[in-house]
């Protein structure tokens, strides 16, 4: 606030972001369904907050196309579609491999250290079946990659899918035949970067993500 109580312009988003990636966690976690109408007044009450930061929130949803609003009606949930996540993979197959060859140009040895490190915490935490574990670690192996990248709007692309695609990348995540194969993958594509191989590193990034898109097919899970 400023020295008159009023909430400074900051202090405002910053409410509306933990709002809006609140909302649009549950809308990808699947907690709200589509057509679910999302009332001002009940999520206000459940997060603690007014109407107004959930209204803003609601209105960047739109714009992202997961919320619907309708004049004088309300707001509803859209949702990601089947071919929405199909679409996301196509396309983050190709950034991905954007992202790697980037990420080689910039490696740091403390960079290579770190997805390394990450790498092989996969590996102890698969052993003992620990799947959310492995997730967690595989959400902060392509982290590590955007921001090594050094592109705020790969970085923002590539993050924005990466939510998106929360819950197909839990299901992907609990097989073990798939875990293991991504861990490997991973593996490939730190060895890459460390040679300051582009061209493999963006061709292994790009296998990753098709043999992702393979996996989800053969088990049907779009």
């Amino acid at each position: 606030m400023d020295k008159d109580g009023q909430i400074k312009v900051s202090d405002k988003y910053s409410l509306q972001g933990r709002v809006f990636n609140r909302l649009r966690e549950d809308i990808l976690s699947g907690k709200y369904k589509e057509n679910d109408e999302l009332r001002e007044m009940t999520i206000g009450a459940e997060l603690g907050v007014s109407r107004t930061p959930v209204r803003e929130a609601l209105r960047q949803l739109e714009f992202e196309g997961l919320v619907s609003i309708i004049p004088n009606k309300g707001a509803y949930v859209i949702g990601i579609s089947k071919k929405d996540l199909k679409d996301i993979y196509e396309m983050r197959a190709r950034l991905e491999g954007l992202c790697a060859r980037w990420a080689t140009k910039n490696a740091t040895d403390e960079n290579i250290s770190r997805l390394e490190e990450i790498s092989d915490l996969s590996e102890f935490h698969y052993a003992k079946k620990k799947f959310d574990k492995v997730l967690e670690l595989d959400n902060e192996f392509h982290e590590l990659l955007y921001e090594m990248a050094d592109s705020k709007m790969l970085y923002k692309t590539l993050s924005d899918f990466h939510h998106y695609l929360e819950i197909i990348r839990k299901k992907t995540l609990s097989s073990d035949e798939r875990v293991c194969a991504s861990i490997k993958e991973h593996k490939d594509i730190v060895e890459a970067i460390k040679a300051k191989d582009k061209d493999r590193a963006e061709e292994l990034a790009i296998l990753h993500m098709k043999n992702t898109i393979k996996n989800i097919e053969a088990h049907k899970l779009l």
